[in-house]
């Protein structure tokens, strides 16, 4: 087998800069495989509220704006950048969409996903014609409707629950469930159940030794899950201040590598846990992510069908 180079990013949540930036890198690093990994998308979706004289008023930051017709492209890329959505509406509208909450969170819904349809187009588009194969993972914080924008998919896959083979010769399988946390999130399973997931791919496996595990949760109590620990309501354990940390991993995760030590193991989940470690035969990765404030993390690896041979982790 041919050596293969793999540019990994996760967590981007929203960020159009970031992903703008995760786009730019196939001409940077000239990859043979790109794979966003998981919480491709962002949690606040923005009303703007525009007038008849073509201004509109919105709230941002904790800021009442109001926007000149001139400005409103200025502000909805920096919302963007930031991971958040505009959504355009009139008062009338607006005030409808209020009244029955049904509405509004399902508008909102198809804000987001076709933020990522944007994204998907771009990526077929640009990365296609280079020939770099890539794929898109939804993790635990998108939506299940996200995997319904795939359909017009051209050159980007959705590997979720999937052996996939890389450039023809490389398996790998993918998951963006993770365990239970207190963000009750759309995509969670309890750990027993997320054992039975991921050894549902690992059985359909060839060479499970030399496969790449793509999973958005970190093997648990390693340095790649460490992180705030919240209580059910969502508050950092020990008041703000004396936030206390711990391991934030899935034992199921880390169980299925220690099981079957693939050579290559890629996660995200616990942006500020970024590191690159060895668990027996199998390099994992987390690169980590300052998406909202318009940095991309990333990590390169380079392999053969025996080793990973090189890695580094990458911030632009």
């Amino acid at each position: 087998m041919a050596d293969m180079k793999i540019f990994f990013a996760t967590d981007l949540h929203g960020s159009d800069a970031t992903f703008r930036k995760f786009l730019n890198a196939a001409q940077v690093y000239k990859p043979d495989v790109m794979i966003l990994g998981g919480d491709m998308t962002g949690r606040q979706v923005i009303p703007f509220i525009k007038f008849a004289n073509g201004k509109a008023a919105f709230t941002w930051q904790g800021k009442d704006i109001t926007a000149e017709p001139d400005e409103i492209p200025n502000y909805a890329r920096q919302i963007r950048s930031a991971g958040a959505y505009p959504f355009y509406t009139t008062p009338d509208q607006f005030t409808q969409l209020k009244s029955n909450p049904n509405d509004l969170k399902r508008t909102y819904r198809e804000t987001i996903c076709y933020s990522i349809l944007e994204w998907i187009e771009m990526a077929d588009e640009r990365l296609g014609k280079a020939g770099i194969e890539c794929y898109f993972l939804p993790g635990n914080d998108d939506d299940l409707l996200v995997d319904e924008t795939f359909y017009k998919a051209q050159w980007v896959k959705n590997p979720e629950g999937k052996v996939v083979i890389l450039r023809g010769e490389y398996e790998m399988i993918s998951t963006g469930f993770t365990n239970l946390n207190p963000w009750r999130s759309f995509r969670e399973l309890n750990e027993d159940q997320l054992l039975e997931k991921l050894e549902g791919m690992a059985g359909r496996l060839n060479l499970p030794s030399r496969a790449i595990f793509n999973f958005h949760c970190p093997p648990y109590k390693t340095d790649l899950d460490y992180g705030v620990l919240l209580d059910s309501n969502l508050n950092p354990i020990g008041g703000e201040g004396n936030e206390q940390g711990g391991p934030l991993g899935s034992k199921a995760v880390r169980q299925i590598i220690e099981t079957y030590q693939p050579l290559l193991s890629l996660h995200g989940h616990v942006p500020e846990s970024s590191g690159i470690i060895k668990m027996n035969k199998t390099v994992c990765v987390n690169p980590g992510s300052e998406a909202e404030e318009g940095a991309l993390h990333a990590a390169l690896v380079v392999m053969d069908s025996q080793r990973v041979k090189g890695h580094m982790l990458t911030n632009s």
